[in-house]
């Protein structure tokens, strides 16, 4: 049988050496070891990190991966179709939920866009008369964060009311309450969607072209950006208008690499985007996004 080192599987596979021994460590890959105690990979390790990674594509979460990957070792491609389907179905029905609340969201926002220039421009304050702004209400505040389905916390809307967690003006009269958004995979069970980022897998599915296109959408969706450092992570502010392109690429961007945690809030002409990492991640995350323009 071929034996590899760790940098020769690393070229084969292009998983990173930093990703194999993280791999071995949650038990997903194995290694012998020589006398001298350097790692020794055997041919099976690159279908094996295949496998793996098409588990990663497809959003599954680290533990269900090691599951999965028990599966496939048993060699029955029965087995792993009746073990992979109802995973694929469940992250179908989730994606296609997020897809569907992220439109309702950015058409809210559009059409409160429209509906804000369409106000003619008087010298006095704002009020009630504007149609825009309810007594109250809080203006311009707004806030989005990942890792949930997007909800009002309030009661269910009734008629007139607006869209469920769209937080935007209902029938030109009312804003909603705050809302919290989506923008992670996962269930909508509180405890569960706000620790996943800090238990998920830190490494990238992206790689090659696909990583640097990334990377320059980044650059370029927060060019600008006033930078704060937040706890485990940084703060950038942005004007507003940037909302979809940066709600886009952080759905996108916990596709490949579910350890980012990211949370929007608005705040009047401010979007305030708050991106953080467990502590492994943290490097990856100042790559990223702590840039000088």
């Amino acid at each position: 049988m071929t034996s590899m080192r760790i940098s020769q599987l690393a070229e084969r596979s292009g998983v990173p050496a930093t990703t194999l021994r993280f791999y071995e460590s949650a038990g997903l890959l194995s290694a012998d070891r020589t006398p001298a105690g350097y790692r020794m990979y055997g041919e099976d390790a690159v279908d094996r990190l295949a496998f793996i990674g098409a588990a990663k594509h497809l959003g599954l979460a680290l533990e269900e991966i090691g599951e999965l990957v028990g599966v496939w070792e048993a060699g029955a491609c029965r087995d792993v179709k009746a073990d992979l389907r109802p995973r694929i179905s469940a992250r179908l029905a989730e994606a296609e939920a997020r897809a569907a609340e992220l439109a309702a969201f950015t058409d809210s926002l559009r059409g409160a866009l429209a509906h804000l220039d369409a106000l003619p421009d008087r010298a006095g304050r704002c009020d009630p008369e504007c149609g825009f702004l309810a007594p109250g209400a809080r203006a311009g505040a707004g806030s989005v964060s990942a890792g949930a389905a997007v909800s009002g916390p309030g009661p269910a809307p009734g008629p007139g009311s607006s869209t469920p967690g769209s937080g935007a003006v209902s029938g030109g009269a009312r804003r909603a309450q705050p809302v919290d958004v989506v923008l992670s995979p996962g269930r909508r069970a509180a405890g569960e969607e706000a620790e996943r980022w800090r238990t998920a897998l830190v490494a990238c599915s992206l790689s090659g072209d696909g990583l640097h296109e990334r990377t320059a959408e980044w650059r370029e969706a927060v060019a600008g950006a006033a930078r704060a450092a937040v706890p485990e992570g940084l703060r950038l502010t942005l004007p507003v208008d940037r909302i979809t392109r940066i709600a886009e690429l952080a759905a996108a961007e916990q596709e490949c690499c579910p350890f980012f945690d990211f949370r929007i809030h608005l705040d009047g002409p401010h979007l305030h985007l708050e991106v953080r990492a467990p502590a492994d991640g943290s490097a990856l995350l100042t790559d990223l996004f702590d840039t000088t323009d």
